[in-house]
């Protein structure tokens, strides 16, 4: 598969995601000024005001024109202005979106590493007790929902305990820098990427699980067997490269689910990341702090599956000739 066609797909959804965007407010009844920023935003805005935001949305222009500076503003970083920070929503957006790379990119390393290496050594000790025990275990764990078992450990670990901090990314008026920061850093770090980490890992683990069960059926296991090489040897350097591919497609058939599980931990860690802006944005129905945050949101979630996908062609060079 030619990675540009691929491309093409996910520009096209990306399209039609930010159209629907700007077309869903405008098509609601009464006036899409309200639509758009709600009826307590214009109660804080004299006349003026809202006069001039008709002019820089074009409002009183055809609606084909409005589609068009739409696009304008976004090709220049324009998500609109939140009149919750009193800022503009990118650059409220871009203060956020480093810690939810942070705790995305953490869990799903932890996540795809942990599945990948559990998976692999519950599918070569089938029907023993370890496989037992394990399988039991982590599907019982993917099937909490990730708030809950966030709040299950911050009431253990952080109330009872007092083992890690209740939210935040950092503490506050500590004055640290360089490793201390780091560390500082990491330690409010721990719960949430552990809560979204055990509930993701599931999907990893099964997949892993059962690719690696059917290897073990295939010829050159036999053979490496047969050549005296080590159980350890054969796991991961013969029988792990064929458990990767499956396990990289369910890397990105979950970046989804990833994503908004993100949501949920940083709006139960008050963590200062995508999710808790959209909670602030909810309470208060800052719209276009809500579009703005749902349009990097999908972009990141469609900009992921891509790469995705560019490495899965990579490791089977096979898709290449695909099509």
């Amino acid at each position: 598969m030619k990675w540009h066609k691929g491309l093409t797909g996910y520009g096209i959804a990306l399209i039609l995601i930010i159209t629907l965007n700007f077309v869903l407010p405008r098509l609601l009844p009464g006036d899409p000024l309200l639509a758009i920023y709600g009826e307590e935003a214009l109660l804080t805005m004299s006349v003026e005001q809202q006069v001039l935001l008709r002019e820089r949305l074009g409002l009183d222009a055809p609606l084909l024109n409005q589609y068009v500076l739409y696009w304008r503003n976004l090709f220049q970083g324009d998500l609109g202005y939140s009149y919750y920070y009193k800022a503009p929503v990118t650059e409220v957006l871009l203060g956020a979106l480093p810690w939810s790379l942070l705790l995305v990119g953490t869990s799903l390393f932890l996540s795809t590493w942990l599945g990948l290496v559990l998976g692999l050594e519950s599918g070569w000790r089938r029907g023993k007790a370890f496989d037992g025990v394990l399988l039991t275990g982590i599907v019982l764990l993917g099937g909490i929902p990730d708030f809950f078992l966030g709040m299950l450990l911050l009431i253990y670990f952080g109330v009872t305990l007092q083992l890690f901090p209740l939210s935040g990314s950092i503490t506050l008026y500590s004055s640290l820098s360089g490793f201390p920061l780091v560390l500082d850093i990491l330690w409010h770090l721990v719960l949430p990427v552990v809560s979204l980490t055990l509930v993701r890992l599931s999907g990893i683990y099964l997949v892993a699980r059962n690719s690696m069960i059917g290897t073990m059926t295939e010829p050159f296991v036999f053979t490496a067997k047969a050549k005296g090489l080590s159980g350890r040897g054969i796991r991961y350097k013969h029988a792990g490269k064929h458990v990767l591919l499956p396990v990289i497609t369910q890397l990105g058939v979950g970046l989804g689910r990833l994503a908004t599980g993100s949501l949920f931990i940083e709006m139960v860690f008050s963590y200062p990341g995508l999710g808790l802006i959209l909670q602030k944005g909810l309470e208060a129905r800052d719209y276009p702090l809500l579009t703005g945050t749902a349009i990097v949101i999908a972009s990141g979630v469609l900009l992921g599956s891509f790469l995705v996908e560019i490495i899965y062609g990579r490791i089977d060079p096979r898709l290449k000739h695909a099509h």
